[in-house]
């Protein structure tokens, strides 16, 4: 076994490479950037060494510093986890010429899944079922816009290299291609410094299969089954569990086997996840299948097969990367029960799941049988626009598919966060879905369902309590030397009449105008236009970053009004176009003196590997910018002001 690892990422997956490795003897090295210096990994790594400013660019995809912290600490390995470096081939190739293992495949293997028009052409070679499309060179607009016509809509635009849905667009019409093909290469030109896409036929009623194979140094490659997360947002997975609802022993194989086939066609040592989308209109059927891509990296979702196995996975990948052959053969890697997964994030799913950030002023996770959290921040931490929102992956265990998500249920709704917007109240109503508890949902199932799924709102009686405790007296009389000041005592005496004043709160920045009256049986909170509070009962909290009304997975900020506060910006009209996030402007479609028309686009502000575009709510002239191209902008900041056009 080597002798120390050192993780290079951040967030929750170091903290899990860093749990098995301690197990297993191993010294652990952290790297960290600016951002991150009091972050939950660097605390628990044995050591820890600084790479750069809080962008990734200059930390986290420094391959030479991340070398330097190897040689510097006397690294034996280095894990990459997933994104960043994960499937970067020249950093592993930089490894190898140090004298440091990657723990990871050969870089043949990553270069030959890492661009997905070359890893299709493998694929069709080595026999394994391949989606339709053009996967070749030319990249030629009107070219590839033949091509889909060619193909038939609808089609998808996917990026050569890269994954996670970045780069990638869904186009029903040819009307829609040419924006929707500017946008993709955009994005993928800005995630993986390549523009080039390929075309495939875009499959209906689609199902999301991976299969998890292992292979070691040995010449042996292994599948530890299926995995279904076809439960997705913008192509980014939402509900992972595994085994997948409706596989056979029969399909199993057959998924199976074309895994390892893909596996063994590249060479493959380590672990790896092979991708296939099912055609599921009748079911998953063994000829209805196809490949997608391969992810040479372990995958987010791999505490589902380890739970369903019984395996460690980063034990596995650390093994291997020892020399040692695989620690079992397929046909000792069993299914135990059934296994669900969801990924929290500090995204507000009411603003189209927009990224939030902010500080975690209040943090709980639930526990029991058959209940894990992986996560890599604690209460008090901050959520970035630097990096991911995940916040947390919640995984249920049961014996079976329906008594893991009545566990996962419960875990969701013994969880609390308050800081930043989350997507708990989400999951909650996704996995109380009667189309998931059937298991006959698809890949489009959230855009489908989503206003089943988003909406809702903290109710006045949790605000109440709030705005009780945030207005409420000290817990004891204030004492000095001695002395105790008579008007901090809480017996509810008067001199004259009751006590109670009007007041001005901000929920969650908006205005509310309330009546509190305090007396013997502590505060009461009426408001001002007589809405009912109902009663109250544990709604609320205070923390160090505030009071905060909590219902249904939802946390709202409750604070006083100050006056003072309000700035010119707050005062303005509804003529200027604020930024909807934290991030950076990479793209600005007007100038000043432009005349728009209500939904043209005015700019494209891109964070935590995400693009939102915003346009014109009406028509009208663009009477100035405040940002430009490339600047960075925090969320509500204006960026253009439109002066509406004469009705």
């Amino acid at each position: 076994m080597l002798s120390s690892v050192l993780i290079a990422n951040r967030g929750e997956i170091a903290v899990r490479v860093i749990c098995t490795a301690k197990r297993l003897g191993l010294r652990t090295i952290a790297v960290y950037s600016e951002a991150d210096r009091d972050a939950f990994h660097v605390k628990l790594a044995d050591e820890a060494v600084a790479i750069g400013p809080a962008p990734a660019a200059g930390s986290y995809l420094d391959g030479e510093k991340i070398l330097a912290a190897a040689r510097r600490t006397g690294a034996a390995c280095i894990h990459p986890g997933y994104g960043f470096l994960s499937e970067n081939a020249a950093f592993a190739e930089a490894c190898a010429a140090a004298g440091i293992v990657f723990v990871g495949p050969p870089p043949s293997a990553i270069r030959a899944m890492g661009l997905k028009d070359g890893a299709k052409a493998l694929m069709e070679a080595a026999g394994v079922p391949v989606v339709p499309g053009y996967h070749g060179d030319r990249q030629e607009p009107d070219f590839l816009k033949q091509k889909a016509y060619e193909i038939g809509y609808p089609v998808l635009i996917k990026a050569v290299a890269g994954g996670g849905g970045k780069g990638m667009r869904r186009v029903d019409k040819a009307i829609g291609f040419d924006e929707a093909l500017a946008a993709a290469k955009r994005e993928a030109q800005a995630a993986f410094g390549d523009d080039r896409v390929l075309i495939e036929k875009y499959v209906l009623n689609p199902r999301h299969v991976e299969v998890q194979v292992f292979a070691d140094s040995h010449g042996r490659a292994v599948s530890l089954h299926e995995r279904d997360c076809s439960i997705q947002r913008r192509h980014q997975k939402v509900l992972e569990e595994a085994p997948a609802p409706g596989m056979t022993p029969e399909l199993r194989a057959a998924f199976g086997e074309a895994a390892v086939a893909a596996a063994e066609a590249v060479g493959y040592t380590g672990a790896g996840t092979v991708e296939f989308i099912a055609d599921a209109s009748e079911g998953l059927q063994a000829d209805r299948f196809w490949f997608m891509e391969m992810n040479t990296r372990l995958q987010v979702e791999h505490p589902v097969t380890e739970a369903v196995t019984g395996q460690d996975l980063v034990e596995w990948q650390l093994r291997v990367a020892s020399g040692e052959p695989l620690p079992a053969g397929s046909d000792e890697i069993g299914i135990d029960g059934h296994a669900v997964e969801v990924r929290l994030y500090a995204e507000d799913p009411d603003q189209g799941f927009l990224p939030s950030v902010g500080r975690l002023d209040l943090l709980r996770f639930p526990q029991g049988d058959g209940i894990r959290v992986d996560s890599g921040v604690t209460e008090g931490d901050s959520v970035t626009a630097f990096y991911d929102p995940m916040i947390a992956k919640i995984i249920a265990h049961g014996p079976t598919r329906e008594a893991a998500l009545d566990r996962l249920a419960k875990a969701l709704a013994e969880t609390v966060v308050a800081g930043p917007k989350t997507n708990l109240a989400f999951l909650r109503a996704l996995v109380d879905q009667a189309t998931v508890r059937a298991g006959r949902h698809d890949t489009g199932f959230v855009d489908t369902n989503a206003a089943a799924l988003v909406g809702g709102a903290v109710a006045d009686p949790a605000i109440a309590e709030a705005v009780a405790l945030l207005f409420s007296p000290p817990s004891e009389p204030v004492r000095v030397d001695g002395w105790q000041d008579p008007w901090s005592t809480t017996d509810g005496f008067a001199v004259s009449g009751g006590v109670g004043r009007g007041a001005r709160v901000l929920v969650d920045g908006e205005p509310y105008d309330v009546h509190v009256s305090w007396g013997p049986e502590g505060v009461d909170v009426t408001f001002a236009d007589a809405r009912s509070t109902g009663a109250r009962e544990g709604a609320a909290v205070k923390t160090d970053g505030g009071v905060y009304a909590l219902e249904g997975g939802r946390a709202v900020r409750v604070a006083r009004f100050d006056p003072l506060e309000a700035t010119l910006a707050d005062l303005a009209g509804d003529d200027r176009i604020t930024a909807p996030m934290h991030g950076k402007l990479v793209a600005v479609y007007v100038v000043e003196g432009d005349t728009v028309a209500k939904g043209d686009r005015l700019f494209t502000v891109e964070a935590m590997k995400m693009e939102h575009t915003v346009v014109a709510p009406e028509a009208g002239a663009v009477v100035s910018l405040s940002a430009g191209e490339g600047d960075q902008v925090a969320q509500g900041a204006p960026v253009v002001v439109i002066e509406p056009a004469e009705a």
